[in-house]
């Protein structure tokens, strides 16, 4: 079974931090591009962060370049993304979406996880 699970989700302050994993299972995460979305109350999904197989090319949102960080360790079949400088606008549900095609920041991924939710307020 081809699953993406997320966690490390929470509540924290105006500037701080949080570390998001998503862990896969049933496919080998070397072949597979990994994306983040994230999706407020109200709002479309968007694209967060992604990055491709192989080469490991990372992409960033404008909203969120020089705070967050994507990293993907194959060996634990994990993607991590680093969030820092929290704002309350990055308030959302995230997801993991995994695809053998790197399509980018756009949501047309084949698998996806449930989501984690992230909260930042004083």
């Amino acid at each position: 079974q081809l699953q993406l699970v997320e966690s490390g989700g929470g509540l924290v302050q105006p500037g701080g931090s949080l570390r998001l994993s998503c862990a896969v299972s049933g496919f080998t995460l070397d072949y597979y591009a990994i994306g983040w979305f994230r999706q407020a109350p109200g709002k479309e999904r968007e694209g967060v962060s992604c990055i491709n197989s192989g080469v490991n090319t990372t992409f960033y949102a404008d909203s969120v370049k020089g705070r967050f960080t994507i990293s993907r360790h194959n060996a634990e079949n994990t993607v991590y993304l680093q969030m820092n400088s929290l704002k309350p606008e990055d308030t959302a549900v995230y997801y993991c979406a995994a695809d053998p095609v790197g399509w980018g920041l756009d949501p047309k991924y084949e698998l996806w996880g449930q989501g984690t939710q992230v909260t930042v307020s004083s």
